[in-house]
């Protein structure tokens, strides 16, 4: 026996990720989280039994409900779904499965549209901090079709804004989770690394690619097939989770917080070639970075981690601001391995403390699938 549950899969940016509401899923975490990995067929390195897609940007999941809080919309819950553990990580939001939110709660009749721009102000119940996404509408619906281009997905569709609303401290409470711009991370054998710890949509630490022996220019597929690399960033990410608070000891940090703080390694402007062959001249871009997405190198880049890194090379003495070139205007301009992206950001320094009050950026996203996903019932018994 199976039991069905009504679904959507979006792509929102350059993720793509199953949609529930919160009612058609059960109301105690340890089933719901039992019927979400059985969703993906989780977990499993082909994920063959399930609608997830063996990566981690297309094993992803949104639930959306009532708001819960005065002045939003909508409630918005995202879960990375682990492909190669029994985990459902709940401890951090995606910026590019958000960008879908905003789509679905129209499409589903829980946001009136107002043409020709709808304003949907989405809480988002990880970080605990307001999204709000101005989605183009027409005749009550979504537009999907337009002329914004994002990297690392074909074509063209409408642009959709996104502010995330006050989002420092967005997983610790600070924008400066140790209160420092810099911070020293000693991994014995490993190496003694200058990092930056930074907390804006999402936790990330940030380190310089020439400390790893790196130019910065690197593909994921050069990343990924180097071990003692990923050895390094996994260690530098699991001393980060220790000292954000996510886990007690670093060894726990991939069994417990997987995806939270990011990781992620940034140098000056380079000219180099995208995993699709495409140049990208360092004219174009205010920095590059590689981020790390469970454990493995982001294909693109986060849209979470695109504010943080933007919010890091805004704060004068971290990393990230020493490796940044800066063109006038209002953009940081950072180039990643699948093209670039851009961030609308402005940091205020009012005495000791810096305060984000501004992080926008623009994605596309669109329904994909609608209908029903099947569950066997077994999935179900407590």
């Amino acid at each position: 026996m199976q039991r069905k549950i009504p679904c959507c899969i979006y792509r929102g940016g350059t993720s793509k990720g199953v949609f529930f509401h919160d009612r058609n899923l059960p109301a105690r975490k340890n089933t719901r989280d039992r019927v979400i990995l059985a969703v993906f067929g989780s977990p499993d390195v082909r994920q063959i039994d399930g609608l997830g897609g063996a990566d981690s940007l297309t094993s992803k999941t949104a639930i959306i409900g009532p708001p819960t809080i005065e002045g939003a919309d909508v409630d918005y819950t995202f879960g990375q779904v682990s492909i190669t553990a029994p985990l459902v990580d709940y401890g951090s939001n995606c910026g590019n499965i958000s960008s879908a939110v905003g789509p679905f709660a129209i499409e589903e009749g829980l946001v009136k549209a107002t043409d020709p721009l709808t304003r949907v102000r989405i809480y988002n119940t990880n970080s605990r901090k307001i999204i709000v996404a101005e989605v183009p509408t027409d005749g009550g619906c979504p537009v999907m079709e337009g002329e914004y281009a994002i990297s690392g997905v074909p074509g063209t569709g409408a642009k959709i804004t996104l502010d995330f609303v006050d989002s420092g401290g967005a997983v610790t409470g600070r924008l400066l989770p140790t209160g420092n711009r810099r911070d020293t991370i000693d991994l014995g054998p490993l190496g003694t690394f200058e990092v930056s710890l930074v907390d804006a949509a999402t936790a990330v630490v940030f380190v310089k690619a020439q400390d790893l022996g790196l130019e910065g220019t690197e593909g994921p597929s050069r990343i990924n097939s180097d071990d003692h690399l990923l050895r390094v960033l996994e260690a530098i990410r699991g001393a980060a989770a220790v000292m954000t608070g996510k886990v007690k000891e670093a060894s726990d940090a991939v069994s417990k917080s997987p995806s939270v703080p990011k990781v992620a390694f940034v140098a000056p402007p380079a000219s180099y070639e995208t995993v699709a062959g495409e140049a990208v001249n360092e004219s174009e871009i205010d920095l590059v970075s590689r981020i790390m997405s469970m454990q493995k190198a982001h294909k693109a880049y986060a849209v979470t981690g695109a504010i943080c890194t933007a919010a890091a090379a805004a704060i004068e003495g971290t990393v990230v601001n020493e490796v940044l070139r800066l063109t006038p205007g209002k953009e940081v301009r950072i180039g990643h391995a699948g093209g670039t992206i851009a961030v609308e950001t402005q940091v205020e320094v009012r005495g000791s403390e810096i305060v984000l009050m501004r992080s926008a950026l623009g994605r596309t996203a669109r329904r994909i699938m609608e209908g029903f996903v099947y569950v066997p019932e077994k999935v179900f018994a407590d």
